[in-house]
């Protein structure tokens, strides 16, 4: 969110984020804590940009906050909701111990493993590629578990194929080809013919400048997707 707190009769604001460019993640009752706050936000949308008048009683109390806040404030804060994740399953799965994660019901987990991933892509759309990476490993770690039916091997395997292709392309961006073409031959063992799965694999040899390696996989992208641009691009580019 971006925010901007005001007392009555005060032009400039007592506290604000706005002259960041990219606010961070802020968790609610972690680090969102003033209680009428958490209520407004909770009843914006996405995009939303909102007014609050907070009393004293949903704000800073009776005494205040000293220097600055004087008792019994009535404060104003103009709020913008730029996005939001929903983590609250996540948070209670991995409050549990190894053992009461293992009952968990299978769509939760999948769900649970979409949010971090979620995380992940929020992450590294803001370019923090460690973080995402991080984020994708966990999805990965919990998404381990013996099926008991083949429909439940399929939801497992196509939620694992999404968080290996994104391990692949974050370890890439990280320039650590190697770690990008091991989780990419991983997405392999899961499906074959992914040629997204080819392409990281293609990019990381030739990174690691192992050129027989990287047109084979190219090679083998480009028959399944002849017309991506990526893909013949990085045929050129491996041609040069």
């Amino acid at each position: 969110v971006k925010y901007s707190g005001y007392l009555e009769h005060w032009n400039e604001p007592f506290c604000t984020n706005c002259y960041s460019k990219s606010p961070g993640l802020m968790k609610l009752g972690k680090d969102i804590t003033l209680g009428g706050l958490e209520i407004g936000l909770l009843t914006m949308k996405k995009g939303e940009a909102a007014r609050f008048v907070f009393t004293p009683d949903y704000a800073y109390g009776r005494q205040g906050c000293p220097p600055l806040i004087p008792p019994n404030a009535t404060v104003m804060f103009e709020v913008e909701l730029l996005d939001f994740l929903d983590s609250d399953e996540s948070d209670t799965f991995f409050e549990l111990t190894a053992e009461q994660q293992d009952t968990f019901p299978l769509q939760k987990v999948l769900k649970v493993a979409d949010t971090e991933r979620e995380f992940g892509n929020y992450l590294y759309r803001k370019q923090h590629f460690e973080g995402a990476k991080d984020r994708y490993k966990r999805a990965f770690s919990i998404l381990g578990r013996n099926p008991s039916t083949e429909v439940e091997q399929c939801q497992i395997n196509a939620a694992k194929l999404l968080v290996l292709l994104n391990l692949s392309l974050t370890y890439l961006k990280l320039e650590r080809p190697a770690q990008a073409l091991a989780y990419g031959e991983k997405a392999l063992e899961i499906d074959q013919r992914n040629a997204k799965a080819l392409f990281r694999c293609g990019q990381a040899c030739l990174c690691m400048t192992e050129y027989e390696k990287a047109r084979d996989f190219l090679v083998r992208a480009q028959r399944i997707q002849p017309f991506n641009h990526d893909i013949n691009n990085e045929l050129k580019k491996l041609a040069r």
